[in-house]
């Protein structure tokens, strides 16, 4: 068994079988005609439980071939240009080089004499991060496994910033539209649900910072502490950002923590020509960022920013097996003091090799690419009779509805948006995704890939159309 292990003596195999992976999903990538295959869970869990693990294949050839048929034919695979869902990115190749090369040395993130270099480029890429956000000289941060871990660390350093010790009167505002790891977090940090006032949001998707205002004074009239304050840039179904300098504002009057939620936004970080639309960002006590999404990255590649370093030190723990308090004398750079993980992968490297080949102009293009489709892509609803498109992209997303011609009730149009998008994912054809709005079934094109084309939304919406139109003609025979 010791063949397996990756050392000086095995270097050749692990070329050989690291190469024939890579040919194989070369292949399914070059190959590929569809996001998705439209099996169902019902039909692959058979084939996948009928796999005994306690008897091993023995070479990575068969274990290839079994691969073929528990994932790799039927992979939901973002690169497709109609893979219009969630916020999967198609991954840059430098990336995933990067990811080849850390998997295989395999540092651990979490203290310098396990990563050595692997901790310095980390920093760097910190420095490079909040310097693009302009945070300022004491600014500091960590990657993390993604958003909700981001935004839960930044919560926890909001709570212990603002120094009381009676929790119950601690509150959060955030956006109605802000993304559910904000109650999660108030949840995890002991706070409860009820800690976490969502605030209205205006025509556009933002939030109403007189809202805002009047929550503020409220909480303050009642003796409560406002906690923090988190705005998005770039909310999960709308891609809408918050109105940045305004809520900066009202923070620094309220003495709350400003915490914002770029994890989509992000890519503007780095857009050619859209960066203003993050001004304000810079006033932020804490930021999310998720490279995994707009900077094309693979999963997971995460940061946490801070305006003050020193803030980190409420994730501070010290063992003496690890990073004992000694090693702050010597000036020896544990990551594990910033992080809420302890064995952390060097997910860094990916964004480090991609910008070095590509440079930061390269993936900033990319994503201006995406959001210049989207931009073309609500002309296109907008001039259909049949959708109903809710607000005007500031990123990538386009969150519309289908109407049918014929009068209806608004339940009836609900399950035909619903039925479409189930019977579109059983085909394969394309993939979309779902969110409600106002209580109401909508469907969602989240555009991240620049290789989809205005064609390619045009050709999804008269499959959607079509799926509707039967599903609604069936209802009517059977109603008849």
């Amino acid at each position: 068994m010791r063949s397996h292990l990756l050392n000086d003596t095995t270097a050749e195999h692990y070329r050989r079988s690291v190469t024939e992976g890579v040919e194989r999903v070369a292949n399914k990538l070059a190959t590929t005609r569809r996001p998705f295959t439209g099996v169902t869970p019902d039909e692959l869990a058979p084939t996948i439980a009928a796999v005994d693990l306690d008897q091993p294949l023995g070479n990575a050839t068969a274990a290839l071939d079994e691969l073929e048929e528990v994932y790799l034919r039927d992979a939901v695979y973002f690169h497709h240009p109609r893979y219009l869902g969630h916020l999967n990115c198609p991954v840059v190749i430098p990336a995933v080089l990067g990811e080849a090369v850390l998997s295989a040395v395999n540092s651990s993130l979490d203290t310098w004499d396990q990563s050595a270099g692997g901790t310095l480029i980390e920093r760097r890429l910190v420095d490079w991060t909040t310097g693009r956000i302009g945070l300022g000289p004491a600014a500091d941060g960590v990657f993390t496994s993604g958003g909700t871990q981001s935004n839960l660390q930044a919560m926890l350093l909001a709570r212990e910033e603002a120094k009381t010790d009676d929790l119950s009167k601690l509150r959060i505002f955030s956006s109605e539209c802000s993304h559910f790891s904000v109650q999660k977090s108030a949840t995890l940090l002991g706070l409860g649900r009820d800690a976490v006032v969502s605030v209205p949001a205006d025509r556009d998707r933002r939030m109403q910072t007189v809202a805002l205002a009047a929550e503020l004074e409220k909480c303050k009239r009642a003796g409560l502490v406002p906690m923090a304050v988190v705005a998005t840039a770039g909310t999960t179904d709308f891609g809408s950002i918050d109105p940045l300098p305004e809520i900066a504002g009202l923070c620094e009057e309220y003495g709350a923590w400003m915490h914002v939620d770029a994890a989509y936004g992000c890519g503007l970080l780095a857009s050619p020509t859209r960066r203003h639309r993050l001004d304000g960002i810079e006033h932020a006590d804490s930021v999310t960022v998720d490279y995994h999404k707009s900077f094309f990255q693979p999963v997971s590649s995460s940061a946490l920013l801070v305006r003050d370093g020193v803030t980190l030190r409420h994730a501070t723990y010290h063992a003496d097996y690890l990073n004992p308090r000694r090693t702050i004398e010597e000036r020896i750079p544990n990551q594990v003091d910033k992080s809420l993980q302890t064995t952390r992968r060097f997910d860094a490297l990916k964004l480090w090799m991609t910008l070095r080949v590509m440079g930061a102009d390269g993936v900033g293009s990319l994503f201006d690419e995406v959001c210049d489709l989207a931009a073309e892509g609500w002309q296109l609803l907008a001039g259909d009779p049949r959708y109903d498109v809710v607000v005007e992209p500031q990123l990538s997303t386009l969150v519309f509805r289908y109407i049918p011609a014929q009068v209806t009730s608004p339940a009836e149009i609900d399950r035909a948006n619903l039925y479409a998008r189930k019977a579109l994912f059983a085909s394969g054809e394309a993939v979309v995704a779902g969110t409600k709005v106002d209580g109401r079934q909508y469907l969602k094109f989240t555009l991240l890939n620049p290789e989809t084309t205005v064609h390619d939304i045009a050709a999804v919406l008269d499959l959607i159309a079509g799926h509707a139109e039967q599903y609604l003609g069936e209802n009517l025979v059977h109603a008849s």
